[in-house]
């Protein structure tokens, strides 16, 4: 939404100051393009994005001990331990990691304990 309001605020000074065209066509129908633009801007990048972000929210929010994850720094491990924002991973035999929640990429595989 805030790129909507961000694209709005430069163009809607165009359109308020600008002259009107000698035709006698109507302010509604000059202002048609720019709306077609804004409903495929909303169609084509906002919505996907709010998709993908609840979908994100609710794997983050799913993630349980016994999980095999990859970060976005490409590790793989399962999970040990959920804290806060905090995930353990073990990623090799007495080798645990500590990452940010945010930093889980994707499951993998849901495992062990639920």
């Amino acid at each position: 939404m805030k790129g909507i309001f961000s694209i709005a605020a430069v163009l809607v000074p165009g359109l308020l100051f600008a002259q009107q065209a000698t035709s006698g066509g109507s302010f509604l129908v000059s202002l048609l393009p720019l709306i077609l633009i804004f409903v495929i801007f909303y169609l084509l990048l906002i919505l996907p994005q709010s998709k993908y972000e609840k979908k994100r929210k609710e794997m983050l929010a799913s993630l349980r001990k016994g999980d095999r994850v990859v970060t976005t720094g490409g590790i793989i491990g399962v999970i040990q331990k959920i804290e806060d924002e905090i995930v353990t991973l073990k990623v090799a035999e007495n080798v645990n990691i500590k990452i940010e929640k945010q930093a889980v990429r994707a499951i993998l595989e849901k495992g062990g304990e639920e």
